[in-house]
């Protein structure tokens, strides 16, 4: 796909999912597939962007020997568990004067990157924990590849499609843990989305 075509993919999407009724998203946390941000931005503009942070630490890695990837991880830590944005940046600067003249590239991402990296430094730890990957996602693709991997084919979408939702009942099932400190991390939210909340708080 061209650039446009990407970008016109999302949009579609997007739009496809505002017409069957998501009428507002609070928080997105996305995996840095390109113009996906600016997608979800221009269909809904109040929309926070949050970038997974386990995405870019895995992407970084990729290019750090795998000699230097333990001392690394150490320097790099306090970027992203820093207490505040401001923080993150020092830490980034420090990351940088240590290792930025071996591996410039990763540390010009985390730059460029930063401003969606650290949309959970507003929050309390409790909600960072619930914003700050897509892994629970990842999960379900997981078990969705697992169903299809040793299907030679289909002999319709109908019949592919009736195979992931069994499954994803399946694995609904399994679903048994609460989120951690839900009810605080709704009361966080309510109040930095003031208003937006209220008809599903009842407020």
């Amino acid at each position: 796909m061209s650039e446009s075509e990407v970008a016109n993919y999302w949009l579609s999407e997007l739009t496809d999912l505002h017409n069957r009724g998501v009428s507002d998203i609070l928080i997105a946390c996305v995996d840095g597939l390109k113009d996906f941000p600016e997608a979800i931005g221009t269909i809904y503009p109040e929309t926070e962007i949050q970038q997974c942070v386990i995405h870019q630490i895995r992407n970084s890695m990729k290019y750090v020997a795998s000699k230097y990837q333990k001392a690394f991880m150490a320097d790099l830590k306090p970027v992203y568990h820093a207490a505040t944005k401001d923080a993150a940046e020092v830490a980034l600067d420090e990351l940088e004067a240590k290792w930025g003249s071996l591996y410039p590239i990763v540390i010009e991402s985390w730059r460029r990157k930063l401003s969606n990296l650290s949309v959970y430094f507003k929050y309390p730890d409790y909600v960072r924990k619930a914003i700050y990957t897509t892994n629970a996602i990842e999960a379900v693709h997981r078990h969705f590849r697992r169903l299809t991997k040793t299907k030679g084919a289909f002999p319709n979408e109908n019949s592919l499609m009736k195979l992931l939702y069994a499954g994803i009942l399946n694995t609904a099932n399994k679903w048994i843990m609460p989120i951690y400190n839900w009810n605080l991390t709704l009361s966080q939210l309510a109040i930095h989305f003031e208003s937006r909340l209220d008809s599903v708080l009842d407020i």
